[in-house]
Formats: C-alpha cells, structure tokens, sequence
C-alpha cells in the first residue's frame, strides 16, 4: 500500500507535465496531437509525394539543425524545435541522398550528402570511431554503433564520389579491431541506452559489408559475419531476439528487431549463406503474424510475440516492410510483399503533405505521435527508411510492369 501512495503522486506529476507540454505547444503542434487522436488520414497520398515530401523534410533538418554544421538534425520536436546534428544517422542518411539523386536526377540531393560526408570525416575520431548522442552530447567518447552506422555512409561516398577513402578504412579497421573474440562488440557501447549486449548490432556488420564491398578488403565482411553468428544465438526458436533493444531487452521496439533483421539479411546478400536467409524468415515470418489488416503493427514485442502497447513504433514498421520486400525478391513468395505494402500504406497515412516546416513531410517516432517511441517528435532516421522501404515498393512496382 505505501508503494502504492508513493507511486501515484508521480503517475499525477507525469499526466501534469504533459498538459503543460501539450497547452504550450504552438497550434500547428496541437493540430498533430488532437488529429492523431483520430486515427490515420483517410486518403493514402501515395509513394511519389510521399516520398518527394519526406525529402524535403531532410534537406530542412539539415539546413535547420541547431547546429548548422552539415548534419542532419535528429528530430523535430513539436515541444521544442529543431534538435542538434546527429552523427550516426546522418552516417546512414547518406545512401539514401545519394540513391534518390540518382534516381530524380536532383543535384541538391546529391550536395545534401556532400555535405553530410564532409562533417561526418570532419568529426572523426583520432582512432577511426565515432561518437554517440548527437554532436553537442557529452561524454564524447568511441561507439561501436555510431561508427557502424556512419561506416554504410562512408562506404557509399567512397563508391559514388571517390573520396572519402581514409575515413572508411579508419572506420572499417577500428571495428574490427574493437570486436570480441566471440563476435561481440562490447567494448565500446553507448552511454546512451542501456548498458548491456546489443544483437542488434548486426546492422554494424551491415557498415563492414559495404566497406568490404568497395574496398576488396575481406577481413571486414569476416568480422561482420562473426558478429552475425553472434547475434544468432540470442534469436529464440520462434524468431524472437533477446538483448535486442535499447532500453527494454525482454520488450524489443520494432526499431531494434528491424536493425537486427536487416543485418542478417546483408549478411546473406554478402555471402550466399542460405542459413542466414532461413534465420532472417524465421523472425520474419513471425513478424507476418503480427501485422492487421490495417497494416498496424506494435510497438514492441514480448518473447511470446504478444505485446502490451497500443502504439506503432513507425521507424521499425517501414525497416520491416523493407526486408519483407527484399525477402519477396530472394524467394518470389507474394505474402511478404503483400505485408510490406500494407505496412508501407499504413505510414503513409499519417503523414501531413501540407503543413507547417518540421511537419510536413515528418515521420513521427510513434503513432500516435504521443506514443512510447520518439515521443512528440519527427525522427530523421524515420523519414530515412520511410523513403527506403517506399522507393523499393516501388521498383518492385516498376519491374512487374
């Protein structure tokens, strides 16, 4: 009972700190909160505007970022703003500028991501690594998984511009010196999330990939392949992954189970291993079981795949539709893109296409936007896979005309 009284006093302090979030934000933030009280826009606007419109919400968060320094900022707040540059999903951001440059024919797009490399060499570490948080964050020490995330960015210059050579193998080198005899990386994790093993970090593996793809250097695709196998040992007979999260390890974000599931994927694509495809299915599959016909997918997940929340964590919706989309291309089965393309449908549907700057073209942390993932906020790595996962639907579209 005394625990009881004792916990009420703060379930009252966090419902009065929300009012007063909620009663100081400008109108146009008060607009998002009381429409997503609605549910998702009627009409899907479709993946070109989409698409076109979430671009423009990257080109603003670089140009806005409190920082003015090249990065990207790492989110809109409706409460606050503009964030500061954020160094590891700037690092990852890259591809997707370049890509995107290429595909509209856009220049702008392709300097965006000029500009993102030159900060992200600029911001380097003397032993190779980057750090975590974003630029202004402190302490600013080496993290396995920013430098993994900006390594799949430098890699991608690298191949496009020719340049940006010595930071990839800076990169590259510094991970896998860094990586345990048993294909862990711990020593080097963020002071960001909570402290503990991360399986996640297969998508760090996904960064030696590509660096071993334009350089020829096989010891960092080996590495990555070791971390990998690491990885497959906290993956559970259903699919579900333990250590595989941020801050919840027992209760995965779709976020997290999508950086996971992508990295074992490149590991496939890398090395041919059909063992890697059978264990990416397994958790895919089960992933299947888990959509609605809405295209709804929660937030997190326990290890019986139920879950206990009533929110879309977005950014792990469309990185999950993506790899559905390229196990349907490995083995041509119609449910996985028929799944990625509700799921795709289902965050285009709350996107706003006309709206105020930081709005308009966002993908919110969470649906609704006052949910258990990037509270309140726009994230720049959401906007990032949302045009990745929608740009593939729509080669996969292309190519069946």
């Amino acid at each position: 009972m005394k625990i009881i009284k004792r916990m009420i006093p703060e379930v009252l302090k966090e419902k009065i700190r929300n009012q007063i979030q909620l009663l100081n934000m400008p109108a146009d933030s008060k607009q998002v909160v009381k429409r997503n009280k609605k549910g998702l826009f009627i009409q899907d606007p479709g993946i070109d505007i989409c698409v076109e419109k979430a671009l423009g919400w990257i080109l603003n968060a670089q140009e806005n970022s409190k920082t003015f320094d090249g990065g990207v900022a790492r989110y809109f707040s409706l409460i606050s703003g503009w964030d500061a540059s954020y160094p590891e999903t700037t690092g990852y951001i890259i591809p997707t500028m370049i890509n995107c440059g290429k595909y509209y024919q856009r220049d702008d797009l392709i300097e965006s991501a000029r500009k993102m490399l030159d900060w992200c060499e600029k911001i380097q570490l003397e032993c190779g690594a980057f750090q975590g948080g974003t630029i202004i964050h402190e302490p600013v020490v080496p993290v396995t998984f920013n430098t993994g995330q900006i390594l799949i960015g430098l890699s991608t210059g690298f191949k496009y511009f020719k340049s940006y050579e010595k930071s990839m193998h800076k990169a590259a080198a510094w991970l896998v010196d860094t990586l345990d005899d048993d294909g862990c990386w711990r020593k080097y994790p963020t002071p960001f999330a909570k402290y503990g093993e991360k399986a996640y970090e297969t998508h760090v593996s996904w960064g030696l990939f590509e660096a071993s793809k334009v350089s020829g250097k096989e010891t960092y695709a080996l590495a990555g392949l070791r971390n990998v196998d690491w990885a497959l040992t906290k993956q559970h007979d259903n699919g579900w992954f333990s250590d595989c999260c941020l801050d919840m390890p027992d209760m995965p974000l779709t976020h997290t189970l999508g950086y996971v599931l992508r990295g074992i994927l490149e590991a496939y694509k890398y090395s041919d291993k059909a063992i890697y495809l059978e264990k990416a299915m397994l958790t895919a599959d089960a992933l299947l079981d888990c959509i609605n016909s809405n295209g709804y997918l929660p937030g997190r997940f326990n290890p019986d795949w139920s879950t206990t929340v009533n929110w879309s964590c977005l950014t792990g919706t469309v990185q999950i539709a993506l790899c559905w989309m390229i196990i349907y291309q490995e083995i041509g089965e119609q449910k996985y893109l028929n799944a990625a393309k509700l799921a795709n449908r289902y965050v285009r549907k709350t996107m706003v296409t006309n709206g105020a700057v930081g709005i308009e073209g966002g993908i919110q942390g969470s649906f609704p936007v006052y949910g258990g993932y990037g509270e309140h906020r726009y994230l720049n790595w959401a906007a990032k896979f949302f045009i990745d996962s929608n740009l593939m639907e729509q080669s996969l579209i292309d190519s069946s005309l």
